[in-house]
């Protein structure tokens, strides 16, 4: 027997928050349930907040190591030929246009802000990036913890950091939003790709309730108000994926691990 009403919360970018609005309507509509979406302050619990979660996938394999009980169900695919109609995402490095760095060799010893710790794109792809290189023994000269992307885009672009990584779905969101931004930014790398954030549901769930929000999502692109609300967002459609879609941050994150670098200071 299913709930009366659906709960889902959101862990990521606030500039997506009317599209996951929409999933969620859309999800409810599709099972005739009442649906409510919340936005997510802390990832204790997360399964008992809500039964549907839009989260990182870095802090979904971490949380699902600790316990938590989450199941991933699908993914976005995101608008643009990078991606290769694949659910993936990047990790781009942006500076100022005006700065001299070129590379992200260029960043030695100079500042850098992150979104938040369990962010793959903000904090894990770097880090493992680091241990790719080498470099673990303080590569930046000051770390900032900006709680978001978006405030990590403006940081460097007011200059009071030198560079950041961001997630290449939200710096095309905020660069469309507010094109006074992308004349004052240049991406000198990007990393990845990764496995793009889940839409991870309570693994206790009944099975016919979670295979009917992975179908409500899968199915979402199929009309047309639902191409449209993920269109405004820069989604093309949801696909299936499962737990093991996420192996590959698995496998970064224990590189870092294994090398005694889960922090970027």
């Amino acid at each position: 027997m299913f709930p009366r009403t659906l709960r889902f919360a959101t862990f990521l970018a606030p500039r997506m928050l009317p599209v996951y609005a929409a999933v969620a309507r859309h999800v409810g509509a599709r099972l005739g349930l009442a649906t409510e979406l919340v936005v997510g302050t802390t990832y204790d619990g997360v399964a008992s907040l809500a039964e549907v979660s839009f989260l990182c996938g870095l802090a979904y394999v971490e949380l699902v190591e600790l316990g938590e009980p989450l199941e991933a169900v699908a993914a976005p695919l995101l608008h643009g030929t990078r991606y290769g109609g694949r659910p993936v995402y990047f990790s781009d490095v942006i500076v100022r246009r005006d700065s001299p760095f070129r590379r992200f060799a260029d960043l030695r010893g100079r500042s850098w802000s992150y979104n938040e710790p369990l962010s793959q794109s903000g904090y894990g792809v770097p880090r493992y990036q680091l241990v790719e290189l080498g470099e673990t023994a303080g590569y930046f000269g000051r770390v900032v913890e900006a709680g978001w992307h978006e405030r990590s885009i403006r940081l460097v672009h007011a200059g009071e950091v030198d560079g950041s990584a961001i997630d290449s779905h939200v710096l095309a969101l905020t660069l469309r939003d507010h094109p006074e931004l992308a004349d004052g930014l240049r991406v000198i790398d990007s990393f990845g790709p990764s496995t793009v954030q889940p839409v991870a549901v309570a693994s206790w769930l009944p099975a016919p309730l979670k295979g009917a929000v992975r179908a409500a999502l899968v199915g979402m692109a199929d009309g047309p108000d639902g191409r449209e609300a993920l269109a405004r967002g820069m989604v093309e459609r949801f696909v299936p994926v499962t737990d093991g879609c996420y192996d590959d941050l698995r496998r970064m994150r224990a590189a870092c691990a294994a090398a005694d670098f889960l922090t970027l200071r």
